[in-house]
């Protein structure tokens, strides 16, 4: 589950750009869970309250000091990252050969090929 400022444009990008499909059945107005091969993958809104005083830069800086990093599994990865670098979001291109993405809250993630 990631913690979000903005629910609806975080779920359009992870439905459209990644190919999640939102489930409807346990959706609220703060809460939109996503269904996937083996796994369940949710965003829940920050209260408005502490969200209206963060501040997201456009394009996002990239939070790489995260403890965790999800890796999602898409049709075409070289096709998703140029959409992402379409949007305007960073991709981290690392030395050791690996590109990561960035989401539109700055949320680092990699994308592999789907089985």
């Amino acid at each position: 589950m990631l913690f979000v400022k903005d629910l609806d444009r975080m779920t359009a990008f992870y439905r459209d750009v990644l190919g999640l499909q939102p489930i409807e059945e346990t959706r609220l107005h703060n809460w939109v869970e996503f269904k996937g091969q083996s796994v369940r993958f949710s965003l829940h809104a920050i209260p408005s309250a502490i969200a209206t005083e963060i501040h997201i830069a456009s394009p996002p800086l990239p939070r790489e000091q995260s403890s965790a990093k999800l890796t999602f599994a898409v049709q075409n990865v070289e096709a998703t990252l140029n959409r992402i670098e379409q949007m305007g979001l960073p991709l981290l291109r690392r030395p050791w050969g690996a590109t990561e993405a960035v989401d539109p809250e700055g949320n680092v993630f990699a994308v592999s090929t789907a089985p």
